[in-house]
């Protein structure tokens, strides 16, 4: 994650919304390197060893492509081969774009490491309770983007734990040595610079009220490793809230038409939307860059204009009192400061003053 100290590092999920077309999933690579994502994300997968023939679809699937066919059938028409994934991540190397894809199963996940090489894998919320994909991974040493979605802080913990050992090297797997190697703190300490965990409501599209954004630094104080964002709301604005809220990586479905067939289109951005996602999480990266309370130099030349000094409310004569009558405050700054108000009533003027004329602080008599 080459942005991961620089800023946030952004995500472009293209998951299955290529429909099974390699020449759509280059045109998906492009349309996120145009929209200036660090990343773009697809799905690597065996759909026999992933789904077994009575798996039923989830209601969104339904809904977005009819309750006929089983999940089996219609997650087999999504799948790209290996050789196509080795052609579409040598177009994202010549295209400009990281390639990264979520293997689901042993073999996409030991063809994504050995062969494609891949420098991070990013684990779904589907597989944190899958120990012998996450103990794979772990094992081949690659640091891991892990989404929680559907989980409980007591389902985060175990996935570390399996993590934690096969970062650690265990080499006797068991539900109680993963638990050994969560609280053994040498072990969990491997996990630092490894794995960084992305709050997830999994629902597409996700309601607002359920997303819950704080556990996102909840994630982080309770696990003390670095917390990001997969997001499934309509829109922007949640993914851009949690770059405010210090997201160090966020992750968005697009697509590149809603309308086109498929489970995920319906709740992903299109290209634009995306480009305009990227743009704002980047605004919001330049605002969010620590300072002290001073002002900027933006602001130097328009503190004058928008400032007031205390001026003549009406003409006043030499040797008049100053008084709540003939004395208030106006733009521009360029005199005594109305926080002075109080001390010079009832002092006398040294001069005449004509009406909005500035008070000058050498010419008050005592």
């Amino acid at each position: 994650m080459n942005r991961k100290e620089d800023g946030v590092f952004i995500i472009a999920e293209a998951g299955v919304n290529h429909n099974g077309s390699l020449d759509m999933a280059k045109r998906l690579a492009g349309a996120a390197r145009d929209a200036g994502a660090d990343a773009v994300k697809f799905q690597t997968f065996r759909a026999e060893a992933v789904i077994s023939a009575r798996a039923q679809k989830a209601g969104y699937q339904k809904q977005a492509t009819g309750a006929d066919e089983s999940q089996l059938e219609m997650v087999r028409k999504l799948e790209l081969s290996f050789d196509e994934h080795r052609a579409l991540r040598q177009h994202c190397a010549d295209t400009g774009i990281l390639y990264l894809s979520t293997p689901f199963d042993l073999a996409s996940a030991d063809f994504l490491i050995d062969e494609l090489d891949l420098p991070l894998i990013k684990l779904p919320s589907g597989e944190i309770t899958n120990a012998p994909l996450l103990l794979r991974v772990a094992r081949a040493g690659r640091p891991v983007i892990l989404s929680t979605g559907m989980s409980t802080l007591g389902d985060i913990e175990e996935a570390l734990g399996v993590l934690a050992f096969g970062y650690g090297g265990g080499d006797a797997p068991s539900r109680a040595a993963f638990r050994e190697a969560w609280s053994d703190p040498k072990t969990r300490r491997g996990l630092q610079g490894k794995v960084t965990l992305l709050h997830c409501t999994t629902e597409y599209p996700a309601p607002f009220a359920d997303v819950h954004l704080p556990v996102m630094e909840l994630l982080e104080a309770a696990f003390g490793l670095p917390a990001g964002y997969s997001d499934h709301t309509p829109g922007i604005a949640v993914p851009i809230a949690a770059a405010a809220r210090g997201a160090k990586v966020i992750e968005k479905h697009f697509t590149l038409d809603r309308t086109l067939p498929g489970p995920d289109h319906a709740a992903s951005l299109e290209p634009d939307e995306l480009a305009a996602m990227v743009r704002a999480i980047r605004e919001v990266e330049q605002a969010m860059r620590p300072g002290l309370k001073v002002p900027a130099p933006a602001e130097a030349a328009n503190a004058r204009i928008a400032r007031k000094s205390l001026v003549a409310a009406r003409d006043i004569r030499e040797g008049e009192a100053f008084s709540e009558d003939n004395l208030t405050a106006k733009r521009p700054a360029e005199g005594l400061s109305p926080m002075s108000y109080w001390d010079l009533l009832g002092r006398r003027a040294k001069r005449d003053y004509a009406a909005d004329e500035g008070i000058g602080e050498d010419e008050i008599l005592s």
